[in-house]
């Protein structure tokens, strides 16, 4: 796995690009650094990001049947979308995620933490082991997410599966019995994404009503699926995970003098459910002093970024508020920033404010077990409870 250890420096150092490195029989050229990591986020002409949504375990032709017996394409819209027509769909979504949108979502979104923190503290004191994942963060930014955008009427089990399955199908070293039994997961789906395509109203319709063709709509409302709400209950969980061992953070939030944004803050920049995101480089070029040859895939380690002593001075410490701690790249940077930062951090804040007390005088169950994946950490519960 060759991002299991990303928080950790290599022999004690930090390389600004290591040598390009074999995983799952593509070479990539690894960036660490948080100022080449950001020129790189930053200039989407030498550095384009065609290759983002690329399967880094090329799919075998087994399994591009399955996917085409589903229809299944995915056109550059936005991760991956170098085109003129990037702007423009950006800024429809961004449109539905305006901040002033998201903000009127606090009281909902409160008092629906607030209904589960309360049964999670009751299952505790009754004795009962509680899974802060699957109680709490699992679907949380879906429904955030589906009271901004029209979504497609599908249970949201269904959903989650099939984001899961995405995020391992197309960023995980995977066999071929399993590419296929994952094409068919997405593929399934994507069929009822195209349906909502066709017909749904909000994003759906903004974006048809923009000229953009069906493809389009459908890749829009995938990329909003998987990193919209995925990435977020992925962090959610990470960051409880990261504060139940954090006593001194907990008595200052109880105290107020660690704010709850700090917080939020520090564990992007040290818990990222994105761990790597890449780019292709469109000309030859050099980078830290490293020769790129045109068409080399670049990995941009964001959360060894993240890490960086030359941007905070406690790179491994989870220090509220210090100096730095919010020049994370958590959400990338550039042309195609997250157009959903701040919904993530609504959603973190509202957390960490009212779930972080039910971490006090706990012991950890379950830790979050993350798979391999290139990407994407993936944890999958984080069990609780009274010793």
């Amino acid at each position: 796995m060759l991002f299991r250890g990303w928080g950790e420096a290599v022999d004690g150092r930090w390389p600004d690009v290591a040598t390009v490195v074999d995983h799952v029989g593509v070479g990539h050229l690894v960036v660490t650094r948080h100022a080449l990591v950001r020129r790189v986020l930053a200039d989407p002409a030498t550095f384009r990001p065609d290759n983002a949504l690329d399967a880094v375990t090329p799919i075998p032709v087994s399994a591009l049947r399955v996917l085409a017996g589903h229809r299944f394409r995915l056109p550059p819209t936005l991760a991956n979308n170098s085109g003129a027509s990037h702007p423009e769909i950006r800024g429809i979504v961004a449109d539905a995620l305006h901040p002033d949108r998201v903000a009127a979502q606090r009281p909902w979104l409160t008092g629906l933490v607030r209904e589960r923190v309360a049964r999670l503290r009751a299952a505790l004191d009754a004795g009962v082991p509680v899974d802060l994942y699957a109680g709490l963060a699992a679907d949380l930014p879906l429904l955030a997410l589906a009271r901004l955008v029209d979504l497609p009427d599908a249970p949201v089990g269904a959903v989650k599966e099939f984001a899961r399955a995405a995020l391992e199908l197309f960023w995980a070293p995977l066999d071929e019995q399993r590419q296929r039994a994952l094409a068919a997961e997405v593929g399934r789906f994507h069929r009822v994404l195209r349906a909502f395509a066709a017909t749904g109203g909000g994003l759906a319709a903004r974006l048809r009503a923009a000229g953009h063709s069906p493809d389009v709509v459908v890749g829009a409302l995938f990329f909003l699926l998987v990193a919209g709400q995925e990435t977020t209950s992925q962090f959610l969980t990470l960051l409880l995970h990261r504060l139940a061992g954090e006593p001194g953070v907990r008595a200052g939030l109880r105290d107020g003098s660690v704010s709850v944004a700090d917080v939020v803050e520090e564990g992007l920049r040290l818990e990222p459910p994105i761990v790597t995101w890449r780019r292709v480089a469109a000309v030859d070029t050099t980078l830290g002093g490293t020769s790129v040859p045109a068409g080399t895939s670049l990995v941009l380690w964001l959360a060894r970024a993240g890490r960086d002593p030359e941007v905070v001075p406690e790179p491994a410490a989870f220090a509220p508020g210090q100096r730095g701690s919010r020049r994370h790249l958590a959400f990338g940077a550039g042309a195609h920033r997250c157009v959903g930062a701040q919904l993530a951090r609504l959603e973190a804040a509202v957390v960490v404010a009212e779930a972080a007390p039910l971490l006090d005088g706990v012991r950890v169950v379950r830790a979050p077990w993350c798979p391999d994946n290139l990407t994407f950490r993936m944890p999958d519960a984080f069990v609780i409870a009274r010793p």
